[in-house]
């Protein structure tokens, strides 16, 4: 699995703890962060580099990381086809799975602890959506809104 991983300012730190998380069970991360010392970039920026290489399928599934993790999320859902989800939990990075096809998690640095944020990354990678399952029709209904509105 191909895991694409971006982060702001505030989000940088847990973003590293997980990236080395992620690397220890030998899973493909790539950072596309700003690098260090650039320019300041908005978090807007990040989300859209780790929405737009997963919607190209250049990835299977991205985490994003801010301060709360509210301004990656909204942002990333602007990026046509993404779904994102906000997860400071196990359960509901479980159900951004299998429930919504959620493509990116994101996490608040300022809210959630390293060990917990270690465990939702695995709850999340550990679940995969169900076509044929309950929740299908909703996340197709997803994807018509998506489609719908998108100025593609």
């Amino acid at each position: 699995m191909k895991i694409v991983i971006g982060a702001d300012g505030a989000g940088k730190p847990l973003l590293d703890v997980i990236a080395k998380h992620l690397g220890s069970k030998g899973v493909d991360v790539t950072d596309l962060s700003p690098p260090s010392g650039s320019t300041r970039e908005f978090y807007a920026d990040t989300s859209e580099r780790v929405g737009l290489a997963i919607a190209k399928g250049e990835f299977d599934r991205g985490i994003l990381f801010c301060g709360t993790g509210i301004g990656v999320c909204i942002s990333a859902n602007k990026v046509p086809g993404i779904r994102a989800a906000l997860t400071h939990d196990t359960y509901s990075a479980a159900k951004a799975a299998t429930s919504n096809n959620a493509q990116i998690i994101t996490l608040g640095a300022r809210v959630v602890g390293p060990e917990l944020a270690k465990a939702v990354v695995d709850a999340w990678l550990a679940s995969n959506f169900d076509p044929t399952g309950s929740s299908a029709g909703n996340v197709s209904a997803i994807d018509r809104l998506d489609e719908k509105y998108s100025k593609a």
